[in-house]
């Protein structure tokens, strides 16, 4: 690995309201995403570009995306994204489009071919690949066999060991993995949703989940728990030859979760 990698960081689940100073169970996603923001500030000159994993919005307003917009101009970083199942995707096609962010959903960068998928299913916590977007992912990893591949999602295929979490997972996981059994270069498939850091591999492919930049949820609970743990992301270094590294990075910032009954997920 002595070709220079290409750095990202996965930011997932922000969960930002119409008016800032809105909590969800307590804490301050607005608060919470400027410390991160602070961190990567700090880490810019050593990122290349930033990826979003979707429910970047609480509510799915315009406000909100506006203000997600705002906090991460000071990065002047490339910054692509994905909807999440509290996202409102017409919107977020409309605002999250400018400057150094983008909207595309099929790009190669360091020599890796990074293709974005939309699991949202308006209305619903679980997931759902749609067969136009199965196809689609089929055609685009077909036209770049040669590069290694990143994909990305909102929702885990996989269960993660809460029941809770487990019933609002990708409901047609094993059609997804169909996909993926036909395009060996994919190395990656990067998810948000679960807020708590996950891994796992499936016949050559590993799968990681990312910490929330608002609320951390307990791992391997079977029912809704919050665990006391610093907001985060993940940090992952591509090299060309499709090896990669990865770490997770946490921000001091804390506050005391309180309402535990509003869930929404």
């Amino acid at each position: 690995m002595n070709q220079s990698p290409l750095s990202i960081a996965q930011i997932s689940d922000i969960h930002l309201f119409t008016d800032e100073k809105q909590d969800l169970l307590g804490l301050n996603t607005t608060q919470s995403f400027q410390t991160v923001i602070e961190r990567l500030l700090y880490l810019r000159d050593r990122l290349d570009l930033l990826l979003l994993t979707g429910d970047l919005s609480q509510d799915g307003t315009p406000e909100s995306y506006k203000r997600l917009q705002h906090l991460l101009l000071p990065l002047a970083m490339p910054t692509y994204w994905i909807p999440g199942n509290h996202d409102y995707f017409p919107t977020m096609q409309q605002i999250l489009n400018h400057a150094s962010i983008f909207a595309e959903k099929e790009f190669i960068q360091g020599g890796w071919n990074f293709v974005l998928i939309n699991s949202a299913v308006p209305g619903h916590a679980h997931g759902q690949l749609s067969q136009t977007t199965l196809a689609w992912l089929d055609w685009r990893l077909a036209s770049c066999s040669t590069q290694p591949a990143l994909v990305a999602l909102h929702h885990p295929p996989f269960l993660v060991n809460s029941q809770w979490l487990d019933s609002s997972t990708l409901e047609n996981s094993e059609e997804f993995f169909a996909v993926l059994d036909r395009h060996p270069q994919v190395k990656l498939v990067l998810f948000g949703h679960i807020h708590q850091e996950f891994h796992c591999q499936r016949n050559g492919v590993h799968y990681l989940g990312s910490p929330s930049t608002s609320v951390q949820f307990e791992p391997n609970s079977p029912h809704f728990s919050i665990k006391q743990e610093n907001p985060g992301f993940r940090l992952i270094k591509l090299y060309p030859d499709g090896s990669w590294l990865t770490q997770i990075e946490r921000v001091a910032y804390s506050e005391y979760v309180l309402d535990l009954a509003a869930t929404g997920y």
